[in-house]
């Protein structure tokens, strides 16, 4: 089982960390440094795998980041070795090239797809298909509602005085009151689907 993924840089700073194993803060703490220091200490020639404590460490460098594992004492080095790789195919695939800019910018995408690969420490999804099916379509839903106006969610709440709103302004949340929360439907539904929406 996995207990923890790390995203290191050539220069120590963690870019993504991932528990599955409940830990206190301050070994949550530890732990990262001491790992951190082990692995950046090594040389490209070195075994990937080391022990620490009573677990195993199993890393990988792509380009300036090292994808660092944590996993019990007796589990198969090259099954992480691969779910470590599976990993940045799908988010090379995802990104186009990703680096470690896109993973700074957009971490909140790089734990989604984690979390569609890993659960609980072990390996959910084995496909490359099946997790990028599931963030292609959540991205075209999500560059939809993102490109055509930029405050969808406004739509549910028109400024006061007002029983509609006007997709080409934007309302600041000083302007909403929660007693003027009011939906027009038909003129909802009739924006989604002029918008290609619905």
């Amino acid at each position: 089982m996995i207990s923890y993924l790390l995203l290191i840089s050539r220069q120590g700073k963690v870019r993504l960390a991932k528990w599955f194993v409940t830990f206190p803060p301050k070994s949550k703490a530890k732990i990262v440094k001491e790992v951190t220091q082990l692995v950046l200490a090594r040389r490209a020639k070195m075994c990937n795998v080391l022990e620490y404590r009573d677990t195993k460490v199993i890393y990988r460098r792509y380009a300036s980041l090292f994808f660092v594992c944590g996993v019990d004492a007796n589990d198969n080095e090259l099954i992480t070795l691969e779910i470590i790789h599976r990993y940045v195919e799908i988010l090379d695939r995802y990104f186009g090239n990703v680096c470690e800019l896109d993973l700074i910018f957009n971490f909140d995408q790089a734990y989604a797809i984690l979390d569609e690969l890993i659960l609980g420490g072990e390996l959910q999804e084995s496909s490359k298909k099946v997790v990028m099916s599931v963030f292609q379509s959540h991205g075209t839903v999500v560059e939809k509602l993102r490109s055509p106006f930029s405050g969808m969610l406004l739509l549910w709440f028109p400024p006061p005085g007002r029983t509609h709103i006007r997709l080409d302004q934007t309302y600041s949340f000083n302007q909403i009151a929660a007693s003027d929360f009011h939906v027009v439907e038909e003129t909802l539904d009739s924006t989604l689907n002029a918008a290609g929406l619905v």
